[in-house]
């Protein structure tokens, strides 16, 4: 019944002239790839496919790429003029440029079974009972990954005590590309298909973490070097897992390709789907959904039986910022777990310890030094900017800031401004550490490398700002990051997780739900040289944040309520998730 809703929603949405994206036409004259959406998939649209691509009086029509398992349709390269032709075809729904979206980017699964445990959250399907969050080594279920690929070496994917047969129904296949054999799949890994780079292998580190996280195996005392040490394992760590590579290296997805994952997953028989893309920007057009790549596959999947996932956006935490809105979406915001990296202020002379300070930082020690204090913003005393407390580029000046560790400050939000742009200013002006006061992302743990960094609350910086007023020669020392557990409140919602309500529908509650995503621990690619500090050997496992992180926490759950309800419909297990 629920479906049929859908449906009826969908329906209107073609119908309704006003709505209907009937006109691509462009000002801009070169051809560009546009895809024609035609609806569900249906045998008695071939004609109408060949028929276009074959048009009478003008030139035959190349696609790119064709859509048939679930939807309809196809993707090719028009002139503005061909594009609106089609569009005024009666089988055509949409058709509209193959814009480039983004991807959204241990202890967790743990952490989740503690919670429900006690009387904090109590999901509709009732307490999590130990090894509920998993599936049996018999278990038949598939859950399929459109991401950057995957790092088939990682223990995360060994197939031990996984069923070696594939499951019944399945209709996928293992691409062979470079770098990547066929025989890379296994009982694990049972699929494998690319759309881009002409391997499935991940060079990004993005699709293998997302895979572990919701389906890895379980890996005895991983951690990213010496941090979050534990049992690394999916969600769900006997599912299947097929992947879907259709964004690149530098995690951007075209539109046709996320199609056409979409159309090869329904095809091939996966149980439920984890995407983690979006738009740069938040539509604010009505007929989005029938522009949007992610909304039609994963409407054509839901509607075979198929569960979608998709994260909610890292664009917080403005109201009405949420992407990936569609009713028939699980859609996921992030959330912090009780675990943190504290890496404490020492101060010098008996001054007392600065604590709450996160960041990633791999440096063993540091030698106490000098600190100066940028958070009053003086121009001319430091730099040569109207204000230059949050140490952005090119604000600093190299007498004042050499040889010491400098205290910045960020106020209100300003996404160019990050950590690592920070960092490389003060170290660039010869800087020896630094000390950023940020009350919006001091709960998020960022990667600093070698060089000494550390986040801390204003109201921590209290006890900093005094010590500097009252010392004459101040000294600080930032000790090690260390990995601290039990850590209330949580979970929190993330700043950069999104917020509700829909542009598209606002009566729509958006995000359906939360789920760790902040500082989570998960496989990674075996020669990242970015995440690997001087004179160490590539992590085995890595640390990231985002709600393409929390993403597949839920496909993981998700798969594990179909495995113990075989029965239930996606929607089923959105009311119980």
């Amino acid at each position: 019944m629920a479906l049929n809703c859908l449906s009826l929603l969908l329906i209107t949405l073609m119908m309704n002239p006003s709505l209907i994206t009937k006109s691509a036409a462009s000002s801009a004259a070169a051809d560009k790839v546009y895809i024609v959406y035609m609806g569900s998939a249906n045998p008695a649209k071939e004609s109408a496919i060949n028929s276009m691509l074959k048009r009478d009086g003008g030139r035959a029509i190349d696609p790119l790429r064709t859509y048939r398992h679930g939807l309809s349709g196809f993707s090719a390269r028009l002139s503005p003029e061909e594009a609106a032709a089609i569009a005024d075809h009666p089988h055509v729904i949409s058709v509209f440029p193959d814009e480039s979206y983004k991807l959204l980017t241990s202890r967790s699964w743990d952490f989740l079974q503690e919670l429900t445990e006690s009387n904090d959250v109590v999901p509709l399907a009732g307490p999590i009972r130990p090894g509920f969050c998993t599936s049996s080594p018999s278990s038949g279920l598939v859950i399929g990954f459109i991401d950057t690929g995957i790092w088939p070496e990682s223990e995360s994917f060994k197939s031990e005590g996984t069923n070696s047969n594939p499951p019944r129904g399945w209709n996928g296949t293992c691409m062979a590309g470079a770098d990547f054999e066929s025989t890379a799949c296994n009982g694990k890994i049972i699929g494998a298909r690319h759309y881009v780079t002409g391997t499935a292998r991940d060079w990004a580190g993005h699709g293998t973490h997302v895979a572990s996280t919701a389906a890895g195996a379980a890996v005895g005392k991983a951690s990213y070097y010496d941090l979050a040490t534990g049992t690394a394992r999916g969600g769900s760590e006997f599912a299947r897992i097929a992947v879907y590579k259709a964004c690149n290296d530098r995690l951007r997805c075209k539109g046709s390709h996320m199609l056409s994952a979409f159309d090869d997953a329904i095809g091939d028989g996966v149980h439920d789907i984890s995407v983690s893309s979006a738009p740069d920007e938040v539509p604010s057009r009505s007929p989005y959904f029938l522009r949007d790549p992610v909304a039609i596959g994963a409407f054509h999947a839901v509607e075979r039986g198929i569960t979608v996932v998709a994260g909610a956006g890292n664009t917080g935490p403005d109201p009405a910022s949420v992407f990936n809105d569609a009713p028939w979406i699980i859609t996921v915001g992030a959330s912090t777990i009780d675990r943190v990296f504290r890496a404490d202020v020492v101060l010098g002379g008996g001054g007392g310890v600065v604590k709450q300070g996160e960041v990633l930082r791999l440096i063993k020690f540091i030698l106490v030094f000098h600190l100066v204090n940028y958070t009053n913003g003086q121009p001319s005393l430091f730099c040569g900017l109207v204000n230059c407390s949050d140490c952005q580029q090119d604000s600093l000046k190299r007498e004042k800031t050499e040889g010491k560790i400098v205290i910045c400050e960020v106020k209100g939000k300003d996404p160019t401004i990050n950590l690592l742009t920070q960092a490389n200013e003060v170290q660039g002006k010869g800087g020896l550490g630094m000390i950023l006061v940020d009350d919006v992302t001091r709960r998020v743990a960022e990667y600093s490398g070698d060089f000494p960094v550390t986040v801390v609350s204003s109201r921590e910086a209290v006890k900093l700002k005094s010590y500097l007023n009252i010392t004459v020669d101040p000294l600080a020392t930032i000790l090690p990051t260390v990995t601290v557990g039990n850590y209330r409140p949580a979970p929190q919602v993330s700043y950069f997780s999104t917020r509700g309500p829909s542009v598209n529908l606002p009566n729509i509650i958006k995000p359906d739900v939360i789920a760790p995503g902040v500082s989570i621990l998960a496989a990674w690619i075996g020669d990242d040289s970015e995440s690997t500090p001087k004179g160490r050997k590539p992590p085995s496992f890595n640390i990231i944040s985002g709600t393409s992180v929390s993403c597949p926490h839920v496909a993981g759950a998700v798969a594990a309520i179909k495995n113990a309800q075989p029965s239930f419909s996606p929607f089923a297990i959105k009311s119980a998730s």
